[in-house]
């Protein structure tokens, strides 16, 4: 990959950490650097963000050889109090709906 695609600025509905996260959900041997390309990031961006997941309990990764597997705890609940007891889960189910929606997936 060329680098990363043209990025987008002002302000957008979902944040990176959102982003990140649906790219995980939808391939959890997902590589940084399709994470980033995927979200248009660097890939020192999505590295931070992992990180930032991680250290919050909600993804972990172990290594198989030199690849991540990720896995994230769907069941802890977002942190703004306005998401009060929304859990990742449902988050990511509608974020993977809509973009099976969009990408013709079943």
């Amino acid at each position: 990959m060329g680098g990363v695609p043209e990025s987008y600025v002002g302000w957008t509905f979902l944040t990176n950490h959102a982003r990140v996260l649906a790219s995980i959900a939808d391939d959890h041997n997902v590589r940084i650097r399709d994470i980033a390309a995927r979200c248009r990031l660097t890939e020192r961006a999505v590295q931070k963000i992992i990180a930032d997941l991680e250290q919050e309990g909600y993804l972990s990764h172990t290594k198989e050889g030199r690849s991540n597997i990720y896995r994230i705890e769907s069941e802890k609940v977002l942190r703004h109090p306005a998401e009060a007891g929304l859990s990742v889960a449902a988050l990511l189910a509608l974020l993977l709906r809509d973009e099976d929606r969009r990408v013709g997936r079943a």
